[in-house]
């Protein structure tokens, strides 16, 4: 176990998304020289964003202008 609880966290939430992945696709990542990971990455990374303004309308919504607020 790793000292700092947020690093665990982040490193136990990629192991369960190993394993989803691997379910889903029959596959890991190392193994896989077939998808067209850039391309993966930029669409994941447009969706982060788009979820980021979501969460941030949501919050507004609420009446917080910032995260301190919460």
């Amino acid at each position: 176990m790793i000292k700092d609880q947020i690093v665990q966290k982040v490193i136990d939430n990629f192991i369960c998304r190993s394993e989803v992945g691997q379910k889903k696709y029959g596959t890991t990542l190392h193994e896989n020289n077939e998808d067209d990971f850039l391309n993966h990455a930029i669409e994941e990374s447009m969706d982060f964003i788009l979820y980021l303004y979501k969460i941030k309308e949501q919050l507004k919504e609420k009446g917080y202008s910032k995260l301190s607020e919460i």
